[in-house]
């Protein structure tokens, strides 16, 4: 799967987009960026990715997932309202229970 930012109308949108949620929950930009994302949360699968909502568990309804950031000890899962334009991102533990999915 080619890099996007839901809604984003071109590769340069896409970028700034990306660059300015970074800022936004203090993550870095990486080269690599996922796609897809599996982690355990109080003991549920939880999965997500790029372009399509979060699980039902976070309530959020149906606000795609913008971006998700590895930040070395955990990643930062941005929708509109959790990180991308207001709020915090969730959180999701890096550990051996989480897999990303780049893309390519």
């Amino acid at each position: 799967m080619r890099f996007f930012v839901p809604a984003a109308t071109d590769d340069t949108q896409a970028e700034q987009v990306y660059e300015a949620i970074a800022q936004f929950v203090t993550a870095p930009v990486n080269a690599d960026r996922i796609w897809k994302l599996w982690w355990k949360h109080n003991g549920m699968n939880m999965q997500c990715e790029v372009g399509q909502p979060l699980p039902t568990y976070y309530q959020i309804g149906k606000e795609p997932v913008l971006a998700i950031f590895d930040c070395s000890t955990l990643y930062k899962i941005c929708t509109p309202n959790r990180g991308g334009l207001r709020g915090e991102p969730v959180l999701a533990g890096k550990n051996e229970n989480s897999l990303a999915t780049y893309f390519s």
